[in-house]
């Protein structure tokens, strides 16, 4: 087929030669760092225990530590005491000298070291009862009381404390493959939480004298080996969480008699701890899918909260494969549940709440539990255990394998605002949802916050628009983490940062991987090749350990799209986003030349010459322009295009031949750093609106700038980038063409 035109834009033809030349030593500086160069710099070489798929290799393994345990609470005097047995399996393929186990109740202890790593000012202004306990009364006795440790005969184990962490050493190696079993007795004081701070403890009903208690990190806890780190003994200073080997519990946990126990696992003498009208209630949640069933009234739970009986009993409960082991223990609780259907499973969804918590938790706490396991379940796998609890304890939010406690309570007339319903809502989904991360997919939150908080704080995000497409989320849409972008880069850190080392710790761990997820999915992969690649990093990981370079792989290797350009950007660096408009151009047909453009001849294809006949645009700011009065494409006058046509499309073809009118060239620009696609909104003059997305990819080869060329058949009235707020574009007030002038105040 024979070709006898071409557009030509001129300034084009010029940018084209100009990359001919070579490299000024003033213009390397930017060619110095790739934006787009794959990832070997960054990430483990692959191995046989972890591939560079991203999943589990061949010669992976994990550790594995059961418990049996006998814990006691005393709550007149708010302490708790526990002799527990460790049966560790050593599945690693060498042989360990020593044994690392996790103490970290001593965070509290009078010799703590967390104190005194932290900065200290002058307050000028507290309460008396503040300024009592900051200066005046000595800090209460905290820390585990290690009793013994003592090997599977009965004999002391030589052991050494080290801040939270103790070290167990073996007369013997633990070759590969072989068991150990050894047993502690420990007891420490349960602290006031809201008095002293800390992720469990009791919360004090002063009227009335009753402790509500939620019991986590409670026990020693085998520590985690493996092939990324070996041990994982990093002092936990109380930012950076946990990391721990799965296993099996069997633990009974004996308690004042008229109180409510729940805990991680199943109960499994629960016909003997509740009354038989309890147990027939019970019956009926589980097969209630709806609403929630009562099991304890109010009416019992306020009658039990005004005796404080001496008798005891003892709850037991069994857990299969869990990492860690939370209870929640109180004469003041009611207790519902109900029955929630997955894919392949029932589950049951319950809460713990005392009268205070009503009517707001009886309302919404366990319908929001049961949302959310369904939510999660379709984003990852089902959900694998018998149940879920949301606790509530005021001021807190923390999360446990099948239990977490979360704050919001309505005043005391029983009324509750919109922002405590809807706080409490989102605390209860990011709770629950931390069974998945990192309870399942058992992440490092000592090293990496962000794998679980990050990861969970984006489900939670669709989970509450699943919920209600209005509902006010706070992290997860890209514009709520602009604030934090644009901000001072003295205090931000890369997302890549230990825990310990981050300065805004919520936005940094929590929101800024939350809304660069949410772009993956909505602006970068969409939502078919995210969720597929999400869900297989969820599956190849579940009870497994994964580190970030697996979680970097896996989303790319289930995928095929190349996300290396946005790791390197969005979470090794503090990059921002902010892509703006710098120039537009407007061209029009001509059939008067300019001079530059007379005698052009334009390469095509890798060797040959087009010579004309050539349809001129011209720019719309050109002198020869005046002269002309083509305002757009008419093919009847352009009679080189007009035989072109004729000779090489079909009757049908000319049919839906397009007309362009009007030809725009867009220069965007970017003075952020981080890449990103471009999205564009054209708004022609008749109000209709087209959009237009570009792959990050369209900066590869310049850094700094991108042209477009848009060919209408209408006039565009403004040209906008990412109207929707999708990219964390810092500096909006670049993004509009015609530039918006905002009117001044004054005159």
């Amino acid at each position: 087929m024979k070709k006898i035109s071409l557009l030509l834009f001129f300034p084009a033809l010029l940018f084209a030669q100009e990359n001919t030349t070579a490299v000024t030593p003033k213009q390397q500086g930017k060619y110095d760092t790739n934006k787009f160069s794959q990832m070997y710099d960054l990430l483990a070489t692959p191995n046989m225990f972890r591939t560079a798929s991203g999943a589990p290799g061949p010669a992976y393994y994990q550790q594995q530590a059961d418990y049996k345990m006998d814990i006691e609470l005393d709550d007149k005097n708010s302490k708790i005491m526990g002799s527990q047995t460790v049966t560790y399996s050593n599945n690693s393929p060498e042989n360990l000298e020593y044994l690392w186990v996790q103490l970290d109740q001593n965070m509290r202890a009078k010799n703590s070291q967390s104190p005194l790593a932290e900065n200290e000012k002058v307050s000028q202004k507290l309460t008396v009862g503040g300024f009592a306990d900051k200066y005046l009364v000595e800090g209460p006795d905290r820390g585990f009381h290690i009793e013994y440790v003592k090997d599977a005969k009965g004999n002391p184990m030589s052991h050494t404390i080290n801040q939270t962490m103790m070290r167990i050493n073996l007369a013997t190696p633990l070759k590969s493959g072989a068991k150990i079993t050894f047993s502690i007795k420990w007891w420490y004081n349960i602290n006031n939480y809201q008095k002293e701070g800390g992720r469990s403890g009791y919360e004090l009903f002063e009227k009335e004298g009753n402790k509500l208690y939620v019991i986590a990190q409670f026990y020693p806890r085998m520590a985690v080996y493996n092939d990324v780190e070996g041990w994982q003994h990093m002092q936990f200073w109380g930012g950076g969480e946990f990391a721990l080997p799965f296993g099996n519990f069997d633990v009974n946990f004996t308690a004042p008699a008229d109180h409510v126990v729940d805990a991680t696992g199943e109960l499994t003498n629960r016909s003997e701890m509740f009354t038989a009208a309890q147990n027939k209630r019970y019956e009926k949640a589980l097969k209630s899918f709806d609403e929630p069933v009562v099991i304890v009234t109010q009416e019992e739970a306020e009658a039990a909260e005004k005796g404080f009986s001496d008798q005891k009993k003892t709850w037991k409960f069994s857990a299969k494969y869990v990492r860690d082991f939370g209870i929640a223990s109180s004469r003041k609780f009611i207790y519902d549940a109900m029955a929630v259907q997955l894919k392949d499973k029932v589950v049951m969804a319950e809460s713990l709440y005392p009268k205070e918590a009503n009517p707001l938790w009886g309302e919404t706490s366990t319908k929001v539990v049961a949302h959310t396991l369904k939510s999660y379940s379709a984003h990852t796998f089902d959900y694998p255990y018998p149940k879920a609890v949301s606790v509530s304890a005021e001021d807190q939010g923390m999360e446990y394998p099948m239990i977490c406690w979360n704050y919001g309570r309505p005043d005391e007339n029983g009324v509750t605002s919109d922002r405590i319903k809807h706080g409490m809502t989102s605390v209860i989904i990011h709770e629950v949802g931390h069974t998945f991360f990192p309870m399942i997919v058992n992440s490092d939150e000592r090293q990496w916050t962000w794998m679980d908080e990050g990861l969970n704080s984006f489900l939670e995000y669709l989970a509450e628009q699943e919920l209600d497409p209005n509902y006010p989320s706070s992290r997860g849409p890209a514009k709520n983490i602009v604030p934090y972008m644009s901000g001072d880069q003295n205090f931000l850190e890369p997302i890549m940062s230990n825990s310990e080392t981050i300065i805004q710790f919520g936005n940094n761990a929590y929101g800024k991987p939350a809304a660069g997820l949410n772009i993956l999915r909505e602006v970068v992969m969409g939502h078919e090749l995210f969720d597929h690649a999400f869900k297989t990093y969820a599956n190849r990981w579940k009870f497994k350990h994964p580190t970030p370079e697996d979680f970097f792989r896996t989303m790319e290797d289930a995928s095929a799209v190349d996300l290396d350009w946005f790791w390197r950007g969005w979470f090794y660096s503090t990059d921002y986003v902010d892509i703006g408009i710098k120039d537009v151009k407007q061209y029009y047909v001509s059939e008067n030349p300019t001079a530059e453009l007379k005698n052009v001849k334009i390469r095509k294809g890798r060797f040959g010459v087009e010579e004309g006949p050539f349809v001129y645009l011209i720019d719309g700011d050109h002198k020869e322009l005046q002269s002309s009065n083509k305002k757009g494409l008419e093919v009847a006058q352009m009679q080189p295009l007009v035989s072109y046509i004729n000779e090489n499309f079909s009757r049908d073809e000319k049919a839906t031949i397009k007309k362009p009118k009007y030809f725009y060239e867009v220069e965007f620009n970017k003075p952020g750093g981080m890449i990103m696609p471009i999205l564009v909104e054209l708004t022609y003059e008749d109000g209709s609106k087209e959009e237009f997305k570009y792959p990050a990819q369209i900066w590869r080869k310049n850094n700094s700038s991108a042209k477009k060329v848009y060919a209408t058949e209408k006039a565009i009235k403004t040209i906008q980038i990412d109207p929707k707020l999708l990219t964390a574009d810092i500096d909006v007030t670049n993004n509009v063409w015609p530039k918006v002038v905002t009117k001044s105040k004054f005159d």
